[in-house]
């Protein structure tokens, strides 16, 4: 309320006391393109005197069409103190300072300024409109604007749009301070992407907001750019691969030239390469390089060869002392990139995975064979393994190899198994009172020698022997003790010395010799009886055999053979061999020395018949199927030794005795010697002999 109430009062004093001239409006600078249209406003309040424009400091007049300046006039309500210049079309020559004049009331409005525009031109670029340049060689581009552009124009740089950056202008000035053109130039190094290229200079003022471009073409020659494949990419060892070198170049290309590793492949010409895949190939990439009249460039790949695990560091065999960590290393090399495992010799426990196995505080347990594996999945590339030894050093293990006896006063014989590493000191045997490393000691005497194998991871084995001559009471009561030192420690056994009895094998031997003597006595009654009944009988005989008792040797021939009865009534003969019984001529029946005259002694005419037969031969048991085939049969008399049948001499059908050996019943030999029967080879033993006795079973004759 007290707002409107002090305009009202202004008003009423304004009115009482009168209002002076005074500008309501006044000109302002202001910009104009050429050949457009100027408007300087001016209005005036309380004032209806004359008003007039001045252009600087001219007087254009006080009419409102302004004679003489045929483009100028002045438009409004003069009686509302409008009072407006107008300028059409605007011209280079009408930039000027402005201002409204009230000469009756001496009012001068602020000068306005009117500054003309001048769109620029189209600017030039030297070499336009396609500039040739050299990729990679540093180049420059230069874009001139010339003409009486207002404001001076701005030369700027674009590629699809896109600013350019590294572009320096230069302004060439007239001599009287007037801008005469004005120069950009762009600062760049080509590149062979840049072929073909488009690039914009665009002069812009404010005249011209969008500004004019001039646009230009780059033609580049450049070296060859180069693109290398290889076909297949991935590839299994032994497979073949194809190559293929290609390249952009202007000029075109004059030449290849390949290489793997560094290294020219001989024979090598043309854009393709086929070569046979190997190992190398990955550490030895193909190169293809390509030259053309501005310069050559090249291009390299690496093949993925794939290939089983190789061994590249095998792992060392270890010695550490118990307690100590163990630790293995392998390396493996393959494609793809092999798993390796860590397991015990013959075991399936995977202990580790990765080139390195660590087994902390070890024990006489982990010693032994670990083998690193390598595996390569699911390609099927096959795998490899890689065996390292442990060797655990601990104090020896001392085991005895096996019960030893012996008898009184006899041999002995103590032995004990030493596994240790490192390897022992000393091996030492005690007993109550001594002991002894090596060499002898009154009836002990220490041998040690390496044992035939040693135990995996604990060193060679050792074997200690103690020999003990004359063993007394004293050494089956007590025990030996066989130990072993090394720096670790020390370890021992206790081994005692069993006792064999001699009494039960005497008494083994002499009843098998008792048995042995009755069987001799036996055999030799009954001898003794048919001798002396048949005497007379065998001497009526034209075929009885004949002993000759010769010590040089008698002839070999048989005797002469004669029927005695039909052959029917004859039963089972035994033959003698012709060399050992011969007739004399007299019909005696003697006997062969076989000592051939190292006794000096005759042999008695012997013919032993066991049971009557109806033809009065000599009965024979049936054979025994024992024995191969092709061997002399076997007779078991053992049902008929034990018969009181009388023995009777009878003439043989054929005139021979036919034993299985030629001296089975009379035989000599040493009185004093001892031994098992003499037997020929493979003659099977007469039945008297399966008698087990120490002593000779034949019968012994002399004279």
């Amino acid at each position: 309320m007290l707002v409107p109430a002090l305009l009202v009062l202004l008003f009423c004093l304004r009115g009482h006391a009168g209002l002076s001239p005074h500008f309501l409006q006044q000109p302002k600078d202001l910009m104009v393109l050429l050949g457009d249209e100027a408007r300087l406003p001016c209005a005036l309040g309380t004032y209806s005197g004359v008003v007039q424009w001045t252009k600087d400091g001219l007087a254009l007049g006080g009419e409102r069409d302004l004679p003489g300046w045929s483009r100028y006039w002045i438009s409004g309500d003069a009686a509302r103190g409008q009072h407006d210049l107008h300028i059409r079309p605007v011209e280079l020559e009408d930039q000027a300072s402005y201002e409204c004049q009230a000469t009756q009331a001496g009012l001068r409005s602020r000068p306005a300024q009117l500054h003309v525009l001048v769109p620029p031109e189209a600017p030039q670029v030297l070499g336009s409109p396609s500039v040739s340049l050299v990729a990679g060689v540093p180049a420059n581009l230069t874009c001139r604007s010339r003409g009486d552009a207002r404001p001076t124009p701005e030369l700027l740089w674009f590629r699809d749009e896109v600013q350019l950056d590294g572009a320096t202008s230069y302004q060439t000035l007239l001599k009287k301070g007037t801008i005469e053109s004005v120069e950009s130039i762009l600062s760049f190094t080509p590149s062979s992407h840049d072929d073909g290229a488009t690039l914009v200079c665009r002069a812009r003022s404010q005249a011209l907001p969008a500004g004019k471009d001039t646009a230009i073409t780059l033609s580049l020659q450049y070296s060859p750019v180069v693109t290398l494949s290889a076909e297949p990419q991935t590839v299994q060892e032994g497979e073949k691969v194809t190559f293929l070198c290609q390249a952009r170049a202007q000029p075109p290309v004059t030449g290849y030239r390949w290489a793997k590793g560094g290294s020219p492949v001989p024979g090598a010409r043309g854009p393709m390469l086929e070569v046979v895949a190997d190992t190398s190939f990955l550490t030895a990439p193909v190169s293809c390089e390509v030259s053309n009249a501005v310069g050559s460039a090249n291009c390299s790949t690496a093949l993925d060869v794939q290939f089983g695990p190789i061994l590249q560091a095998k792992p060392e065999p270890m010695s550490v002392d118990q307690g100590e960590e163990a630790s293995f290393s392998c390396a493996w090399h393959g494609n793809p990139l092999p798993r390796v495992t860590w397991t015990r010799h013959g075991g399936a426990q995977v202990l580790g995975y990765g080139p390195t196995l660590r087994l902390p505080s070890v024990g006489p347990e982990d010693a032994g064979d670990y083998v690193c594996r390598a595996e390569t999945g699911p390609s099927g590339l096959g795998g490899g393994a890689a065996e390292v030894r442990l060797t655990v050093n601990a104090p020896p293990v001392v085991t005895a190899l096996h019960s030893s006896t012996a008898f009184l006063r006899g041999p002995a014989r103590l032995q004990c198994l030493v596994f240790a590493s490192p390897a022992p000191e000393a091996v030492v045997w005690s007993w109550d009172e001594g002991f002894l490393e090596k060499g002898s000691r009154g009836r002990f005497l220490v041998e040690t020698f390496p044992a035939p194998e040693g135990r995996i991871g604990q060193g060679p084995g050792l074997i200690s022997v103690l020999h003990i001559s004359g063993t007394q009471e004293s050494d089956f009561s007590r025990g030996f003790n066989c130990s072993a030192r090394n720096r670790l420690g020390e370890g021992d056994t206790w081994i005692s010395l069993g006792r064999r009895e001699v009494l039960p094998t005497i008494r083994v031997v002499a009843g098998v010799a008792s048995l042995a003597t009755s069987l001799i006595i036996v055999i030799t009654g009954v001898a003794l009886c048919c001798w002396c009944q048949g005497k007379a009988s065998f001497s009526k005989q034209k075929n009885q055999v004949h002993i000759p008792g010769s010590s040089h040797g008698s002839s070999l021939r048989g005797p002469e053979e004669e029927e005695t009865g039909s052959s029917e009534n004859q039963g089972s003969i035994m033959h003698m061999d012709s060399s050992d019984l011969v007739l004399d001529e007299e019909g005696a029946l003697e006997t062969k020395d076989p000592t051939n005259g190292y006794y000096k002694v005759q042999g008695v005419s012997v013919s032993l018949s066991i049971g009557k037969t109806p033809g009065d031969g000599l009965f024979l048991p049936p054979s025994s199927p024992l024995g191969p085939l092709g061997t002399p049969p076997f007779y078991d008399f053992n049902s008929h030794l034990g018969m009181p049948r009388p023995c009777k001499l009878s003439r043989a059908q054929a005139g021979y005795l036919t034993t299985p050996h030629s001296r089975a019943f009379t035989s000599y030999i040493k009185p004093t010697s001892f031994g098992p029967p003499d037997r020929a080879p493979r003659t099977p033993p007469f039945p008297y002999a399966s008698f087990p006795t120490p002593s000779h079973c034949r019968l012994q004759t002399h004279v």
